[in-house]
């Protein structure tokens, strides 16, 4: 069974592959947004060796890295389980010998991988190339955040998934879906580092799972957190990843008992 379900993940890394023109082009993107944050960076330290607590030179990577970690990490679950329960499709995978949604999280972990391979990978070497970016030295730390990113996946989609079963109960979570990618990308950490944050809004924002997608990863990477703390940091991180698994189940349950075909 096992094996069934890692096809899913070689089936989406083949169907990603088709369409790679689509994802080199993506790098152009990114490096524009890296650039642009760069330089932006760049102008608020003009005079200032470092602010609060981190350098430049650790911002500038903690950038490159976090828009690189969020090539691996995003996905599109929640649209593709939105479009699913509006057309009545989800209805078919009630009566298969597999877990849809366990289905959903390989294929996001294939074109994750996707990404990781023939994106983020080449794409941090033009970075290093074109920023002041300083890679880490130890291989201790290359190994944690390589295992911090799968957990930013894991995060990352169960809330993709629990958006996308909103579906289930509203007609239609268009408007959830776009204002949870926007809270995403803030509260993440990924346009400021939470650490810029005031902290009143610290304080909230350590509270809510959001943190642990591009902001931990990020801080450990550029050497900002280290030492016993990068061993918080992974904590923090699997316990996110549990505790979402609760509502996901719940909402499942839930919600085979409210479906409705809105057309198709």
């Amino acid at each position: 069974m096992i094996g069934a379900y890692l096809e899913f993940i070689r089936l989406r890394f083949l169907t990603m592959l088709a369409y790679r023109v689509n994802y080199y082009s993506g790098i152009a993107i990114y490096l524009i947004n890296i650039g642009a944050q760069y330089f932006m960076w760049k102008a608020i330290y003009a005079g200032n060796d470092a602010i609060v607590g981190m350098s430049m030179t650790q911002m500038t990577t903690y950038v490159a890295v976090s828009y690189m970690a969020r090539a691996f990490y995003f996905n599109n679950l929640d649209r593709e389980i939105a479009n699913d329960i509006r057309d009545g499709s989800v209805a078919i995978q009630f009566i298969r010998p597999y877990q849809y949604l366990l289905v959903k999280m390989m294929q996001g972990a294939g074109e994750g991988l996707f990404r990781l391979l023939l994106f983020s990978t080449p794409g941090m070497v033009l970075v290093w190339l074109l920023f002041p970016v300083r890679l880490p030295s130890g291989v201790g730390v290359w190994l944690l955040f390589l295992l911090m990113l799968v957990f930013s996946f894991l995060i990352n989609s169960q809330i993709n998934i629990l958006t996308g079963l909103c579906a289930f109960f509203l007609e239609n979570n268009e408007g959830l879906m776009r204002m949870k990618r926007v809270a995403v990308d803030l509260f993440s950490g990924l346009i400021v580092p939470i650490a810029f944050f005031p902290a009143w809004a610290k304080d909230v924002l350590e509270l809510l799972p959001f943190q642990a997608i591009t902001y931990l990863p990020g801080a450990v990477f550029s050497g900002y957190v280290s030492g016993v703390s990068m061993g918080n940091v992974l904590a923090v991180q699997a316990f996110w990843c549990a505790l979402l698994t609760a509502p996901i189940v719940l909402m499942w349950r839930t919600a085979r008992t409210r479906l409705f075909v809105q057309g198709g």
